[in-house]
């Protein structure tokens, strides 16, 4: 007996892992694929889900002492969680609309597109809504108009470590 229809045999068997890399792609499991894309997007629009219905909370019910300024802050926070929660959803509307998939590889790339674009405007989001919570932190605290502007500042911080963590990562 050659060596090809051995491993045909242990194939048709399942005694090697020779072919799932090239039949089903790099960890040669499809529903693992989808499920991990999947869940990623579930989680990713669950907070932003959660984000978007705090802002809209406080563009509705405003503070007496809320300015013009953080008026334009929110809406741009509105704005930006709307798109990213649009854009993180999609992967699960993709995967409804164009079931059964012929090629993982395809949904993968798409999939991946799709959370990268959203990530974005969830960090700006991100950033917005902690930096209208430091303004109406200092303003309780300082009283000061001027301290007010330092809250730009502090709410750059956890953004930039994360970048310098992540830059100094092996």
């Amino acid at each position: 007996m050659n060596d090809d229809s051995t491993t045909k045999n242990n194939n048709r068997e399942g005694n090697t892992n020779s072919d799932t890399p090239e039949k089903y792609g790099t960890n040669g499991d499809i529903s693992k694929d989808y499920d991990t894309i999947l869940k990623e997007s579930a989680v990713l629009t669950t907070v932003s889900g959660f984000l978007f219905a705090f802002l809209l909370n406080i563009s509705i019910n405003r503070p007496s002492d809320f300015s013009f300024e953080d008026g334009i802050i929110l809406m741009i926070a509105l704005f930006t969680i709307t798109f990213a929660t649009s854009l993180l959803s999609m992967p699960v509307f993709y995967h409804h609309l164009q079931y059964p998939y012929r090629n993982i590889e395809k949904f993968k790339l798409r999939s991946h597109r799709f959370i990268v674009f959203g990530t974005a405007p969830l960090f700006i989001t991100l950033y917005l809504g902690l930096l209208l919570g430091l303004k109406f932190g200092l303003h309780l605290a300082f009283d000061s108009p001027v301290v007010e502007y330092w809250a730009y500042i502090f709410s750059v911080i956890p953004f930039v470590s994360v970048y310098i963590f992540y830059r100094l990562r092996k």
